[in-house]
């Protein structure tokens, strides 16, 4: 699922509403009881507009209630965004280098002479470009690249399972209710298909304990990861694109993020 590249928070009177934590229903309720009193004033013009006053009264309470609580929801949400996108870009861009590192073996080329900042640079810059190709890849090439040793170990597994606490940890933290629902749906799919990889090692390690079914357990292990390791691949680019990758050892280094 795609995300919006983290737009500014929508301005205007329709907005109100749209962040309101009063449902909408009940504006249209008391807006429907205020015309509904308002004709009745041809039948009891005294009955009529003392229902009307208190209508209004309440309608216009509510509406002052609510502005000020979103508001108040908006400027704490202005406060902690800038480090939750952080927090967040850095667990992504951890999880795409133990991707291409432990899943795929992804070993780049570094040039002898440069600065450390460009090397980390350049080294980003490929893994970049070797992710990007992966998932653009049919499932069977996918498998085919499979670092097998490196992926269906106990390292491997502490490494998956750990990774996706990390974003199930980012899910339920304060305030992650103001995400964007794109954002959250890509996390959550991120931290399932996480979870599931850890599932195929402990199918693959089945195979040392049933050795007769041992091709069984390796090869419903191996095609189970390359499905869920596509899946990741996707997600992770997804979210690059969207601004969410940072090196946490270049935060500090570089004014403009790098995004790869």
């Amino acid at each position: 699922m795609e995300i919006s590249k983290k737009e500014k928070p929508k301005k205007g009177f329709w907005s109100l509403f749209e962040q309101s934590e009063i449902p909408l229903i009940v504006y249209l309720a008391v807006f429907v009881g205020v015309i509904l009193t308002w004709t009745l004033r041809v039948y009891n013009p005294d009955l009529s507009l003392n229902l009307f006053s208190e209508l209004l009264g309440a309608a216009f309470t509510l509406f002052v209630i609510d502005v000020l609580l979103v508001r108040s929801r908006t400027k704490r949400w202005k406060i902690v965004r800038e480090h939750i996108d952080y927090l967040i870009a850095r667990d992504v861009n951890r999880i795409r280098d133990g991707v291409a590192n432990r899943a795929f073996s992804f070993d780049p080329n570094i040039e002898s002479g440069l600065a450390l900042e460009e090397q980390l640079i350049q080294i980003r810059d490929q893994r970049n470009s070797f992710l990007t190709h992966l998932e653009k890849q049919e499932q069977e090439e996918v498998i085919s690249q499979i670092n097998k040793k490196g992926l269906f170990s106990e390292e491997g597994y502490d490494y998956f399972q750990e990774k996706s606490e990390d974003i199930w940890n980012l899910l339920n933290m304060k305030y992650s209710e103001y995400m964007e629902p794109g954002l959250v749906s890509n996390l959550m799919e991120l931290h399932t298909h996480l979870k599931d990889i850890c599932g195929h090692i402990r199918q693959f390690q089945k195979a040392d304990k049933f050795p007769e079914d041992r091709d069984y357990y390796y090869s419903i292990a191996i095609r189970g990861g390359g499905v869920s390791l596509k899946k990741i691949l996707v997600i992770l680019n997804d979210l690059k694109e969207n601004g969410y990758s940072i090196a946490p050892s270049l935060s500090e280094l570089e004014k403009k993020p790098l995004m790869n």
